[in-house]
């Protein structure tokens, strides 16, 4: 019977009842789009490198966007991510979001992370997402200080969930972080453009079941249930 079926989901101290997480994307969520997710039960993720921190009103620009043929927007959006990111907006979007009532949650990549986890704390996110497309435990780089996940997430006062990974040792990895959710999918977006350029992509739905059984072998190690979350789509 439907009424006996509840699709309610927590993740640490926060309870939906969507099972929706909107996801980090200027096409997709704005402080505005993130709050009327919120209010319908389920939560819009920023993305804190997109146009809502670089411009006080990007509405303009987007509707400019929306408004030119496919040959010419790239460039434009290129010229448009050119500002550079404000500090100042970071914290005033999230407190936008706050203001509505609804759980605050966004994104920023690793290499941008630490560079703005204050304006993160000070403005009291809820939940913090550190998304690329392919994100691992042991990023190595030999030109910058790589962000060293397990002492960050173990650090920081703020729920984190990361992303993404497509594996089940990698899956295994950022769970062993503390992570308390996982981002799942390399390449499977409709408006992805992971495959073209990188040639990588991952069917979804084995993406999910091998993070599914990892998720299995840390909570039989550990006891703690982590969220197995499907970014992309399947069609």
């Amino acid at each position: 019977d439907p009424e006996d079926v509840d699709i309610s989901w927590e993740i640490d101290a926060y309870r939906f009842e969507l099972p929706l997480m909107g996801s980090a994307m200027d096409g997709v969520v704005s402080p505005a789009t993130a709050v009327e997710i919120g209010r319908l039960g389920g939560v819009g993720v920023l993305n804190l490198e997109g146009v809502w921190t670089r411009y006080e009103d990007p509405d303009p620009l987007l509707e400019e966007i929306a408004q030119l043929d496919t040959d010419k927007a790239t460039a434009r959006m290129q010229q448009i991510y050119m500002e550079p990111i404000k500090p100042e907006l970071i914290g005033q979007r999230i407190r936008e979001i706050k203001g509505a009532g609804v759980v605050s949650c966004a994104s920023l990549t690793p290499q941008r992370t630490a560079r703005y986890a204050k304006e993160l704390l000070d403005a009291e996110l809820d939940l913090f997402v550190v998304q690329g497309t392919v994100v691992s435990a042991e990023h190595v780089s030999q030109t910058s200080e790589p962000l060293n996940l397990k002492r960050f997430i173990r650090e920081f006062d703020i729920p984190v969930i990361v992303g993404g990974c497509a594996s089940y040792q990698a899956a295994l990895h950022l769970m062993r972080t503390g992570a308390v959710g996982v981002l799942v999918g390399v390449g499977p977006g409709h408006a992805c453009t992971t495959r073209g350029v990188l040639g990588i992509g991952v069917p979804q739905a084995t993406a999910i079941a091998d993070a599914r059984a990892a998720r299995a072998q840390h909570l039989d190690e550990t006891g703690v249930y982590v969220h197995v979350i499907a970014d992309g789509g399947m069609g």
